[in-house]
């Protein structure tokens, strides 16, 4: 009989042989994937110390311009930057999101209550999704009476004069947060109604305190998002935190001031609120409407709503539901709509003859969005319609995605063949695509590191319909953003009234390089600029 301590290291030894060597290298099939990093074959610690370290995206990156449209991240782990092989089957194909607790979505519910970003299971997300989605549609929203009050409001009463209360010290100012206020302010009021929604444009303390909350979380999503019962076990049993106690204070404001607004909006749902146009000023009842939040809860409610109680007096687990599912909407909508507009300014503010062709475009709106005009805006569709301005659009969502960061799902049980030569994948891979990575692609988007909003002048060619094929700001597939067509409504709609009004120009854009991360803000959360009305110009 051997001695024990030789046989233990035997037995050690073939282990890690089998498990380091011979499975990654001979048995796994993944072995025929090129590796982002020699580690990749048997360990996820280069990824995970990437995603660490704020280094993912360019990580990622890297590794895709050296060894093709497929690339093997870690032992269980893939990207992915094609159509063919890609897109079209993991996101078009309905392919999970991942599974479990520790899911890299579960990070996202609020008040620990999944929402339908959170949620991986197709059924219950198709479910939430039929019962709100029509709200978002592109038809609901240019004819919305709520949301053509509430953006005339914004627009009129609050933004326009925000900036011309700028002139008095020269006009300059941190166009970030303003637009910030901005998408927010047009975000809630859909959601929750006028009434119930934020003020930020009026009130900037307000704004910044809540900014202040939003934006201290940056940089500590890795252990809650990648390895949350990791976090969970070490912080029960060893009392360290591997994320800062004040992230988890910021969550509870947030979801306090959602809450908040979420009761607000519930009397207004109330049949006995609804109606009472006393003292409201023009236009001011109906954007009073809490569109989003009175349709989910009427759904998710049980029994349905009262036509004699207020909405909140009825189910309040239906009521936190709503909230969960509306915090992240808003979260969304505000952030990556206020992230693709200062990139928009910023990318203008260096091109004057660009902002004149652009303002004579929107001087040409019927009626123009001049504070003459007030309350008139042009309808939707017209704003919708222009050319550079939605050019300008969605140059800027290509070039500077607000999400570059990548999407994870998961490969079938049954496995599934992915990237152009069909590689046989098996299941339970975590795949994902990435839009930073894909808007990047020169073979299809020609000079893709410029900014170059005349490459969507070419309508009908088959390089448009090609761009239009690698173009992901939204995603794709059943999962795609279900608020796509209210932050285009937004943004346009921002952009417009900014360039109808003033020109800009850049005071100091230190920081504006994009953050590497899955939401990617500028690195210093400001860009300076001098706006200049049109008539002074």
């Amino acid at each position: 009989m051997l001695p024990i301590l030789p046989l233990f290291l035997i037995v050690s030894i073939s282990y890690l042989v089998y498990t380091f060597l011979i499975t990654p290298f001979f048995l796994s099939p993944l072995r025929h994937l090129p590796a982002a990093h020699w580690t990749a074959r048997y360990s996820s610690l280069w990824i995970n110390l990437q995603r660490y370290r704020s280094h993912e995206n360019a990580a990622i990156w890297g590794a895709h311009r050296h060894l093709g449209p497929i690339v093997q991240l870690g032992p269980n782990e893939v990207s992915v930057n094609c159509i063919q092989g890609g897109l079209r089957e993991v996101y078009a194909g309905g392919m999970e999101k991942p599974p479990g607790e520790a899911g890299f979505y579960n990070f996202f519910q609020n008040f620990g209550i999944p929402n339908m970003f959170s949620t991986s299971p197709t059924r219950p997300h198709s479910h939430r999704k039929r019962l709100i989605s029509s709200l978002y549609s592109k038809t609901t929203l240019a004819t919305s009476p709520a949301l053509a009050a509430q953006t005339s409001l914004i627009l009129y009463t609050r933004l326009l004069p925000a900036l011309s209360a700028t002139q008095p010290t020269g006009g300059t100012l941190n166009i970030y947060a303003l637009l910030s206020a901005a998408t927010m302010d047009i975000v809630t009021a859909y959601l929750f109604g006028l009434r119930a929604s934020s003020t930020f444009l009026l009130d900037p303390a307000a704004r910044d305190r809540f900014l202040g909350w939003y934006t201290s979380r940056h940089g500590f999503s890795f252990w809650g998002q990648e390895h949350p019962t990791l976090s969970a076990w070490v912080h029960r049993f060893l009392g360290i935190r591997l994320s800062p106690a004040f992230v988890g204070e910021a969550n509870a404001a947030i979801e306090a001031w959602a809450l908040e607004m979420c009761d607000t909006a519930a009397q207004a749902s109330s049949p006995r609120t609804i109606g009472n146009e006393k003292e409201k000023g023009e236009g001011q009842g109906v954007a009073d409407t809490p569109t989003v939040y009175a349709t989910l809860y009427a759904a998710v409610a049980t029994p349905p709503p009262s036509s004699k109680e207020a909405v909140v007096a009825v189910d309040r687990t239906a009521h936190l539901t709503t909230a969960s599912e509306l915090l992240d909407h808003f979260a969304a909508g505000f952030d990556t709509s206020g992230i693709t507009l200062a990139y928009a300014v910023h990318e203008l503010s260096s091109r004057p003859a660009l902002q004149a062709a652009l303002r004579a475009e929107l001087l040409g709106l019927e009626p123009p969005i001049i504070p003459a005009s007030a309350p008139a805006l042009p309808s939707a569709k017209a704003v919708d319609a222009l050319l550079l301005l939605h050019a300008v659009v969605w140059e800027t969502l290509r070039l500077h995605p607000a999400i570059p960061g990548p999407q994870p799902r998961v490969t079938p049980a049954g496995g599934c063949r992915l990237g152009p030569e069909g590689v046989w994948v098996p299941g339970g891979v975590r795949v994902s695509a990435s839009a930073g990575l894909l808007h990047a692609e020169e073979s299809v988007f020609e000079r893709a590191g410029e900014w170059r909003p005349e490459r969507w002048a070419e309508e009908g060619t088959e390089r448009r319909r090609e761009m239009d094929r690698w173009f992901w700001a939204f995603g794709s597939g059943g999962r795609m953003c279900v608020g796509k067509h209210l932050a285009i409504h937004q943004m346009k709609h921002i952009l417009a009234a900014i360039y109808s009004n003033f020109t800009t120009s850049i005071v100091n854009d230190e920081g504006i390089e994009q953050r590497d991360a899955y939401t990617a803000p500028p690195t210093s959360d400001e860009l300076i600029i001098t706006l200049v009305p049109v008539s002074a110009g």
